[in-house]
């Protein structure tokens, strides 16, 4: 076997590791909330950027418009969200927070410092953790 093939030598495993076990430390915190991690990384840009389009909010998330578009529809039957036709360009849907999404918020508020908790780990642990992924992932 070749030693480049291992699975202990990949840099892609530990990661994709690492990332499905963040998210599931995330869902009993995004349960009580009645949110999926996909739905509350939207109205995470949504808190943080205001209104946007369906492809600012993509842009934001590393996701296309075919994955978010169900996911936003979602949203807005939970009535967090409201979506709308931009008044300059017709083809291009807008994204809102509802009074609703907005209250959200406040309950949300506590959410990253319950799953930064979860590891076990020093505030410099996790801040050079989320710097090597903000150099990976840009």
């Amino acid at each position: 076997m070749y030693e480049q093939l291992r699975l202990s030598n990949q840099i892609c495993f530990p990661l994709y590791a690492i990332s499905k076990e963040i998210i599931r430390r995330y869902s009993p915190f995004l349960d009580e909330l009645d949110l999926t991690y996909p739905q509350y990384l939207v109205m995470l840009t949504l808190w943080e950027f205001g209104e946007q389009s369906v492809g600012e909010i993509g842009s934001k998330l590393h996701l296309d418009s075919g994955t978010l578009t169900p996911l936003l529809k979602r949203l807005q039957s939970k009535d967090l969200i409201a979506r709308t036709r931009s008044q300059t360009d017709e083809r291009t849907v807008m994204i809102a927070l509802t009074n609703q999404g907005r209250a959200l918020e406040h309950q949300a508020v506590d959410i990253p410092n319950k799953v930064a908790d979860c590891f076990k780990l020093t505030a410099d642990e996790m801040a050079v953790l989320q710097k090597i992924a903000h150099q990976i992932n840009c």
